[in-house]
């Protein structure tokens, strides 16, 4: 087991890329804390990925991850249960798309502030016991989009191009201290997001993609296994390009 009781966090662990995180990292023997607003469906979540309720190994808390005393708080939770967190995946993230003349000052720092200030802030309190522990594995979600662009999408691009500074970052402030920082840009991954596309849409996506498919939310899961594993050891700063070839 590549996690063996390694505590991690997960952000917006209640559904898609994030559900898939945390039962991945539950088989190779991590103990998962996620964080998400929707309690609902985080509860649905919690029961699948926990099945031996005598022995859990997946932990929800309802948290926004913009509200940087509600993140301390968990946080230090976390910390006073377990003693140590090992891994944070700061995946939480929305879209609000619209094109610029449309789009209003809300729409942006919405989305800004979830995708971009919400990895900062969990990455600042993460990091600081990460520090004094002197080890930890750091990924944050970036985007195929903020790199390339995409119309309608300033808010979502700009957002996911500042995650990427933001790895770079702190990958220089952190490596002394033992710290791997990295990011994962997926392309278009089928979600419930892009199930909602439309299909001659979905098409002409599907043809800008070298290996002629969409992504799977098992191949987002595997590569944030890899950059949480021992198995990156010697990689940091650095951002993983999965999009089937889309950004050549």
């Amino acid at each position: 087991m590549r996690l063996k009781e390694k505590i991690c966090i997960v952000t917006g662990g209640a559904r898609g890329i994030g559900k898939e995180i945390c039962s991945y990292f539950i088989q190779e023997g991590a103990i998962v804390c996620f964080f998400d607003l929707d309690e609902d469906k985080a509860l649905k979540t919690l029961n699948e990925l926990n099945q031996d309720p005598e022995y859990p190994k997946a932990y929800f808390f309802k948290v926004n991850v913009t509200d940087e005393k509600s993140v301390e708080s968990i946080v230090e939770k976390i910390i006073k249960k377990f003693g140590r967190i090992d891994i944070l995946i700061n995946n939480a993230g929305i879209t609000c798309d619209n094109l610029i003349l449309r789009m209003s000052l809300e729409e942006w720092g919405r989305v800004v502030d979830v995708n971009l200030t919400g990895t900062f802030i969990c990455s600042k309190h993460v990091s600081r016991h990460m520090v004094r522990q002197k080890s930890g594995k750091i990924v944050n979600m970036s985007s195929v989009i903020g790199i390339r662009g995409n119309i309608g999408q300033c808010n979502y691009s700009a957002s996911k191009a500042g995650v990427i500074g933001l790895t770079k970052s702190l990958a220089k402030e952190l490596a002394s201290r033992n710290i791997n920082v990295n990011a994962i840009a997926p392309g278009f991954i089928e979600t419930e997001m892009t199930e909602k596309i439309n299909e001659k849409f979905k098409e002409k996506i599907i043809s800008m993609i070298p290996n002629g498919k969409l992504g799977t939310v098992e191949d987002v899961a595997k590569t944030a296994l890899f950059l949480a594993s021992e198995d990156s050891a010697y990689i940091t700063g650095t951002v993983i390009n999965l999009d089937g070839g889309m950004g050549i």
